[in-house]
């Protein structure tokens, strides 16, 4: 039983991480199509924001749930605003760098994680998480492939995909210790909320705004001279890329990560969650036909390694426990 349980842990972890990792290649599409950074990311955190909400009302409630303080709101509101500029850095990444770069360097989570859990806890990381971080700091060089060919890579992309990165490691940090006895349905809905608030500032500081305002447009013009994005917001990407943005950024990941992890444990499931960036490279060489050769694929490989390598303890200590029950 125990073994089944694992195995359907695994492919709920397996089905949350790929579908996380093939954003990039849906966003690129549709850029591609006419729609901007601002609609890209509002229409997903919106419709996202609608379907939690739909779930929280229609679950099945246990009769010791425990309900949210005022405390638990404020802190989960204030820890979504960093899902809220993962979204925004990541999707401008996206817009000047490939997809396959841009998860690459959302990847440095992990090793940003690193520091920040040692800040927190005020310990110096062991030797095992430093061979881990030289591996995926030397596995983002071969598989960004800056070394080897002519592949441009646009500075702006590389540091907005390093920003998301950051962002996306506080998003985890700060979840894994905010209100953790709450459902994670009710954390996702509080969270979103945050995240929904920075979008929307986005949206109305770099289209809303300067498209109805002149000062806010000469504003705008003190940092950016790209104004083509500047235009009456494009509502038709709601019932559009957005629905399949939300679907496989907002409402699966989390849905089957909360499901899979119980079952599969910390160090299994983290290692599994990873398959994000090889289905995120493999979706945007197959549909967006992004060059990626082998070189690259060797880094990619030593970023899981690293990965794996990082969660050897868990993976052992677990085994032990599994022995002596």
């Amino acid at each position: 039983m125990k073994e089944q349980n694992t195995a359907k842990g695994v492919f709920l972890v397996a089905i949350g991480a790929s579908s996380f990792g093939m954003l990039a290649s849906f966003v690129k599409l549709a850029y591609a199509q006419g729609y901007t950074t601002a609609e890209v990311t509002l229409s997903q955190v919106l419709i996202g924001l609608i379907c939690v909400t739909l779930i929280n009302v229609l679950r099945k409630k246990s009769s010791d749930e425990q309900k949210a303080t005022s405390k638990d709101i404020r802190q989960l509101i204030l820890a979504g605003t960093s899902m809220g500029f993962t979204s925004v850095l990541y999707y401008m990444a996206v817009s000047y760098i490939d997809a396959s770069i841009a998860v690459v360097l959302l990847m440095q989570s992990v090793w940003i994680g690193i520091v920040l859990d040692s800040i927190a806890t005020k310990t110096f990381p062991n030797l095992l998480k430093i061979i881990s971080v030289i591996l995926i700091l030397s596995g983002t060089v071969l598989a960004t492939n800056v070394l080897f060919s002519e592949i441009k890579l646009d500075i702006r992309g590389v540091i907005f995909g390093f920003m998301a990165a950051c962002s996306f490691a506080t998003t985890l940090f700060a979840s894994g210790r905010i209100a953790n006895h709450l459902a994670a349905p009710k954390r996702s809905m509080f969270m979103l909320c945050g995240a929904a608030t920075i979008v929307s500032i986005f949206v109305i500081i770099t289209q809303i705004g300067p498209n109805n305002s002149d000062a806010m447009m000469s504003f705008y013009t003190m940092f950016s001279d790209n104004t083509s994005g500047i235009r009456d917001f494009d509502w038709s990407i709601f019932y559009g890329w957005g629905l399949i943005l939300a679907l496989f950024g907002t409402v699966l990941p989390p849905i089957f990560l909360n499901m899979g992890f119980p079952l599969t444990g910390v160090g299994l499931g983290s290692i599994i969650s990873s398959l994000e960036l090889p289905a995120s490279v493999t979706v945007a060489f197959f549909v967006l036909k992004e060059e990626v050769i082998f070189i690259q694929w060797m880094g990619i490989l030593m970023i899981l390694g690293a990965i794996v390598l990082m969660n050897s303890n868990l993976l052992f200590k677990k085994k032990k426990i599994e022995v002596v029950e």
